[in-house]
């Protein structure tokens, strides 16, 4: 540990990403000082190498999408390549813009920013390497640990060359052929239907029995349904063995039942880990389990004073929900009255073609917990909105017993991401069928499916048929 400590703080807070920036804005919002230590770039994986350009490409796709289809809704256009060049450089520019807003605002805040990488060396005290040489000591009466996640890989399964993680696959300056995404889970859906749409042959190869595997299975049908459509091979429950990259070019990817995926690369998608790894803070007394920091439902670790938030808190791995958690731990520091964060409650979105958005519990997951539910789906077949946009899908209620509160809301088709933020209220609420029945959506949008499938489960169905 440095003998001398460089700089103090209400709150220190080592990593920069959505939870970190997110409790330092507040806390200093809330008349704390604050200094946040990072070692990349303010904003973290979600604005540089994860929600953001990956967002950005499936925009790109979309448009793609729209170019080729186009005839089909009477105006006459071609779709004469992809140029990922500018496609980058779109992407580059949407990241770029954000972040200097980002920038401003943690200047404006006058929260001290530190460049370089910490390490917890005591009681919420945390050295760093300083970017530009040197090192430094830093002491807060709080110590907020959002160091967030990083790629996994599989035993025995090395990342280099055409075998890449999500962050190489951002950087692409060409689309691929054929590519191999290992991994059916929320990344590898979006970067499938990204290269999809952009002209790829892709295949997805999934060990769980369906895609997307920690939603409802009656969503990863719709999702699988419409991927097949599109062209993509799906091959679920099926293990991977081995990847062998050629001399010259390509991967040659082994599966458990012996038979082979020749393609240009590989992309590996299973999963993101807590990066927690050779920062002190097991030495600190910090519990750690399976690589995530341990906390109560406050995000209170097992050293008072020190907290945690993010990806390295076991849960969902959502941007928004290190932003929420960061900013209750402000909160708490500055006694604010406030509340635990149910994980249940965190909308989900995975921006594939077609986008699933979902709150709350599974069908399985629901009767595991309350034993009798009662569910209803609408398809989107029935929705004004979404036969304009030629979009298939649908909306799955969960309802506790016969006449209890929603407990679950899924939702697959086209954009049905901005519809989660009334689902979400409608979960967290506790509201029931006949609480939502007789509110007024407008038409015709694609709101008004959730407004259906509610007066369904309320037994009010209009345009059910049968």
């Amino acid at each position: 540990m440095a003998s001398e400590v460089t700089g103090s703080a209400d709150v220190l807070i080592l990593g920069g990403g959505s939870g970190g920036y997110a409790c330092a804005l507040r806390a200093a919002q809330l008349g704390m000082s604050v200094i946040l230590i990072e070692a990349d770039k303010l904003g973290g994986t979600c604005l540089h190498n994860g929600c953001i350009p990956t967002k950005a490409l499936l925009h790109a796709a979309e448009v793609a999408d729209s170019v080729r289809e186009a005839p089909g809704f009477g105006v006459k256009a071609t779709l004469d390549g992809i140029d990922m060049s500018a496609v980058n450089s779109y992407k580059n520019d949407v990241i770029a813009g954000l972040y200097r807003g980002l920038q401003g605002l943690v200047a404006s805040r006058e929260i001290e920013l530190v460049s370089g990488r910490g390490r917890v060396v005591g009681d919420r005290v945390v050295e760093v390497e300083l970017a530009d040489g040197g090192t430094a000591t830093y002491r807060g009466e709080a110590l907020v640990l959002a160091t967030g996640s990083e790629s996994k890989s599989l035993p025995g399964l090395e990342i280099g060359g055409r075998v890449m993680t999500s962050d190489r696959a951002l950087e692409l300056d060409s689309v691929p052929d054929r590519v191999v995404v290992l991994g059916g889970g929320v990344i590898g859906c979006e970067f499938a239907s990204v290269w999809s749409s952009l002209g790829a042959h892709v295949t997805i190869v999934e060990a769980a029995p369906n895609l997307l595997p920690t939603e409802d299975v009656w969503t990863s049908k719709q999702v699988e349904r419409a991927f097949r459509k599109r062209g993509l091979v799906l091959r679920t429950k099926t293990a991977f063995a081995a990847v062998t990259q050629g001399d010259q070019a390509g991967v040659d990817v082994e599966l458990a039942d012996g038979s082979h995926i020749e393609a240009d690369l590989m992309l590996v998608a299973v999963g993101r880990g807590p990066r927690t790894a050779d920062m002190g803070f097991a030495e600190a007394g910090i519990d750690i389990d399976r690589g995530f920091v341990v906390t109560d439902e406050w995000l209170q670790t097992s050293v008072p004073g020190v907290f945690a938030v993010g990806d390295i808190v076991a849960g969902p791995q959502l941007a928004h929900r290190g932003f929420a958690q960061g900013i209750l731990v402000a909160e708490q520091l500055a006694g604010v009255d406030c509340m635990p964060i149910a994980d249940k409650g965190i909308p989900r979105v995975t921006y594939s073609n077609p986008e699933v958005a979902s709150v709350g519990l599974t069908e399985a997951e629901a009767a595991a917990e309350y034993g009798e539910v009662s569910t209803a789906v609408y398809d989107l077949g029935g929705n004004g909105k979404s036969r304009i946009l030629r979009t298939s899908g649908g909306v799955k209620l969960v309802r506790q017993g016969d006449d209890g509160p929603v407990v679950g809301i899924h939702l697959v088709g086209a954009r049905v991401g901005e519809l989660i933020g009334e689902a979400q209220l409608i979960y967290n609420w506790e509201a029931t069928a006949a609480d939502v029945a007789p509110l007024i959506h407008a038409h015709p949008t694609q709101a008004e499916a959730l407004g259906e499938a509610h007066l369904a489960l309320a037994g009010k169905a209009l345009h059910a048929h049968g």
